[in-house]
């Protein structure tokens, strides 16, 4: 909706004289006005048109303003659609109390003075308009959000394959001329460029190994080829050796299913970034990750000892959470999902729920044997 967009203003009354008087009214705002001589008219049309204003008598046969406001607003979508009244006895206090608990926002009382009532509904009119662009922004906010994400998904992939299939397989080539200098290189005159050759290789191999570190952290080869839990079991192993935390991965069931690509990718990456901000922050000692897949969700949990976060991180409040925080709520909320904060004595839990009935089956794997998986994450 555009900021010049006509919006639509329902008027609702049992009487047609009045209805076009409204209209006249109302004329010069350059709305669409919609007319509807009864309740029941009304909610026919409500629910064929988006509404912006809903115009209504209180005093109307079979269904008044009151019944009708109260039904209007149980529906979702005017759940917040502004509702004025239009009286033209006087209601008390009791009377008007009993209006804004229905869901009026605003009563005129007749005569009606054509400016009042056209300044109110212009006000409401692009109140909504405001609202409409503003959930529009947001929306192409999220997209363009999760748009970004799987570009850099897509990037990691891209120079993690780069730097194991180039790069490594350069410096693997280097190593195998060096070695191959090293094994022909005979006698004492030698030794210095056997020393030398040594080192070199010795060098290489541990380029290599960087390169091939690197890699996988970027994107495992074993998300695409085996899985979600055999690219994890892979990463807390390495973690464990590098950060010298303790870490137990619970799995619930034992025969945990393959799911969608994008998911078992955005999974890993939070249980990646939540653990890196353990090692930053926590000071623990241990840690305790569960993944769980049932009654149609899938629960992941990360635990610590920790010192436990402040409560303006558990609130989520933007002064408080960092690039990591901000990172896992984005992808879990591509997926319909929630994160949940808390601190606990001592540590931290970060719980994260994605529902999966609505996702796409992923294609299921047989199983694969550890040797396998062991050549795969070299």
């Amino acid at each position: 909706m555009s900021v010049h967009e006509k919006v639509n203003i329902l008027m609702v009354d049992d009487q047609p004289a009045k209805l076009l008087s409204y209209e006249v009214m109302l004329g010069e705002l350059g709305e669409n006005l919609i007319r509807a001589n009864s309740g029941r008219e009304a909610l026919e049309l409500l629910l064929k048109n988006e509404v912006a204003v809903v115009l209504m008598d209180v005093s109307m046969p079979e269904l008044d303003g009151f019944e009708l406001a109260e039904i209007i607003r149980q529906h979702p979508r005017y759940q917040k659609t502004a509702i004025i009244f239009i009286s033209a006895v006087h209601l008390t206090d009791l009377d008007r109390l009993k209006g804004y608990q229905r869901g009026a926002v605003d009563y005129i009382s007749v005569p009606v003075v054509p400016e009042l009532l056209r300044a109110k509904v212009s006000v409401f009119a692009e109140l909504h308009r405001r609202a409409h662009q503003l959930e529009m922004l947001n929306r192409e906010l999220r997209r363009l959000s999760s748009s970004l994400i799987a570009m850099q998904d897509d990037e990691r992939r891209r120079i993690a394959r780069e730097l194991h299939d180039g790069l490594g397989q350069e410096l693997t080539a280097a190593k195998m001329i060096v070695d191959g200098i090293l094994f022909q290189e005979k006698g004492e005159a030698s030794s210095f460029k056997r020393n030398a050759a040594a080192d070199a290789s010795s060098l290489i191999d541990r380029a290599i190994q960087q390169v091939r570190s690197i890699s996988h952290l970027l994107h495992p080869p074993l998300l695409d080829e085996v899985g979600l839990l055999s690219a994890l079991r892979w990463f807390l192993e390495g973690f464990t050796k590098r950060s010298g935390l303790h870490t137990v991965l619970e799995v619930e069931p034992q025969e945990f299913p393959r799911l969608p690509s994008e998911l078992e990718t955005a999974i890993f990456r939070i249980v990646q970034e939540a653990l890196n901000n353990v090692f930053r922050h926590a000071k623990a000692r241990n840690c305790w990750i569960t993944v769980k897949h049932a009654s149609g969700q899938v629960t992941v949990t990360v635990r610590d000892d920790g010192k436990g976060v402040e409560q303006g991180v558990t609130e989520f409040r933007p002064d408080r959470i960092g690039m990591g925080i901000g990172g896992i709520r984005q992808r879990i909320k591509e997926f319909g999902g929630e994160l949940r904060l808390a601190r606990l004595n001592p540590g931290t839990l970060v719980e994260v729920v994605i529902p999966t009935k609505s996702l796409p089956q992923a294609p299921q794997t047989s199983k694969v044997s550890s040797a396998v998986v062991a050549s795969i994450a070299k």
